[in-house]
């Protein structure tokens, strides 16, 4: 398997540190709301290399964490989905205020939902999953281990920070300088008067006087743990201090997964994680996924449309990995429709006995090697279902073959057609995009577009003009 690998900026060959198991940390959601369809392009990237490894028969050992603590409403400094929420309350907090009941409260309901969606998506089930709540002593014998070797220091609140320029290497994953880095960065909320440079992070955070909840003793007084620290006490917890894989979004690279590289180096002394892989950003009709926007999409909103979940996986894997996308209702409804039509060839062809075509596999596994490439992946399932020269049995064990990594359950019979009825409303609207695609005027095309889905008709536009089906 070669892989994009952030830190090194080119692809590479995965070698496993011990041969036959590929160890991967994966960053987990921070569970205060319900992780919206970017989050899972992620999710499942994790889930492509996990299921690549295991079908080239390497032993996955897998940890996600769950952040129920510590994940300040702008950590990131990158703003996005939390604008306005400002950059010093933690978010799970900041949701149980919302909805009048305790922080864990709103830790387990969220994350619950994840797993649900996991689940829908078909995303196979992570090693372990610790949450930062539960791994507080772990992260305190951490911090003890930094401050021994002069990696960190105690402010005068309390308050831990790692100093940054005890770390030579800072900055190899994104390419960050710390002479560069100006003073007043948003990386880690506002700038605290004890600090020995502008630079460094939070490890523990003092409490003060108004925070009750998710709050712990240690040597430092009464506190919560920085955002950062949590990855780094659990990865090396769980997996040890020589990490094949990080997989994580492309947002995270700076600064979460270079402070946490620092913080993991510094303890272990050595290279911790051996390849930084990241997913890009996920756009939805156009625009980034935010709540002031209004265009979050959740796995929910699918299932609300009566379409397949199933549907954004098939979406998902139309584009590479590392490649931005654009997801679209059509391009869903478009897949949702696709997989119904794969899913009715499969139950036509599973009436045959045959094998695995060696020629398309070699061309599948060809394609996953190359840096996963899923979109070739889809071309060639594409040409198989096509080409006749390959028995049906033939075609229908390959494709099983390949849905071992794919994961689309094209095995399923497929959803009972519905007819769709055409009510002088919906001829209404029909006739009145099509002149407005006639015109150009693809605002109200798409305004329309978005009337139709409500209405459970899903719609594809081609050179013989608009084609309906029921969602």
């Amino acid at each position: 398997m070669k892989l994009y690998d952030t830190s090194r900026r080119e692809v590479v060959e995965i070698t496993p540190l011990v041969p036959g198991v590929l160890k991967i940390y994966a960053c987990g959601p921070t569970v205060y709301r319900d992780a919206h369809v970017g989050n899972m392009r992620t999710f499942l990237l994790t889930d492509l290399i996990k299921r690549f490894a295991q079908y080239q028969g390497l032993n996955v050992e897998l940890i996600q964490n769950i952040t129920d603590v510590g994940h300040m409403a702008d950590d990131t400094g990158l703003g996005g989905i939390d604008e306005g929420q400002g950059d010093t309350e933690d978010r799970v907090l900041a949701q149980a205020k919302t909805e009048s009941v305790d922080a864990l409260s709103i830790a387990r309901k969220y994350e619950d939902n994840f797993h649900k969606d996991l689940k829908l998506l078909n995303i196979q089930k992570a090693t372990k999953y610790p949450r930062a709540s539960e791994s507080i002593e772990l992260m305190i014998e951490l911090i003890k281990q930094l401050i021994e070797k002069k990696h960190a220091y105690v402010g005068k609140s309390g308050t831990v920070f790692f100093d940054a320029k005890s770390f030579s290497s800072y900055g190899q994953i994104s390419g960050n300088k710390l002479d560069e880095l100006q003073p007043g960065y948003r990386f880690e909320g506002k700038s605290d008067p004890d600090k020995k440079f502008h630079a460094d992070w939070a490890l523990w955070k003092h409490a003060g006087e108004n925070r009750t909840q998710l709050t712990w003793e240690t040597p430092w007084g009464r506190g919560y743990p920085g955002w950062h620290i949590e990855c780094s006490a659990m990865s090396i917890k769980f997996l040890g201090n020589k990490i094949d894989i990080h997989t994580g979004g492309i947002d995270l690279r700076f600064p979460h997964h270079e402070d946490e590289r620092a913080q993991s180096n510094a303890s272990a002394n050595t290279e911790v994680v051996n390849y930084w892989i990241h997913g890009e950003h996920l756009l939805f009709e156009g625009r980034k996924m935010s709540k002031s926007s209004g265009n979050v999409l959740l796995v929910s909103d699918v299932l609300a449309k009566g379409l397949d979940p199933l549907a954004i996986r098939l979406s998902l894997l139309e584009h590479r990995y590392r490649s931005q996308m654009d997801l679209t209702w059509n391009s869903i409804s478009a897949s949702h429709k696709n997989l119904n039509r794969i899913r009715e060839k499969m139950q036509e062809w599973s009436k045959s006995s045959g094998s695995v075509d060696k020629n398309y596999l070699a061309q599948f596994e060809s394609a996953l090697n190359g840096d996963l490439d899923t979109n070739k992946v889809l071309q060639l399932l594409r040409t198989l279902e096509k080409d006749e020269t390959v028995s049906n049995g033939d075609r229908y064990q390959t494709v099983l073959k390949f849905d071992e990594v794919l994961g689309l359950d094209l095995h399923h019979a497929p959803e009972a057609k519905k007819e769709v009825e055409i009510t002088p409303e919906i001829k209404g609207l029909l006739e009145t995009r099509a002149k407005a695609r006639l015109e150009k005027n693809w605002k109200l095309s798409d305004e329309i577009r978005d009337k139709l889905i409500a209405l459970g008709i899903g719609i594809k536009d081609s050179d013989s003009g608009q084609e309906i089906f029921s969602l």
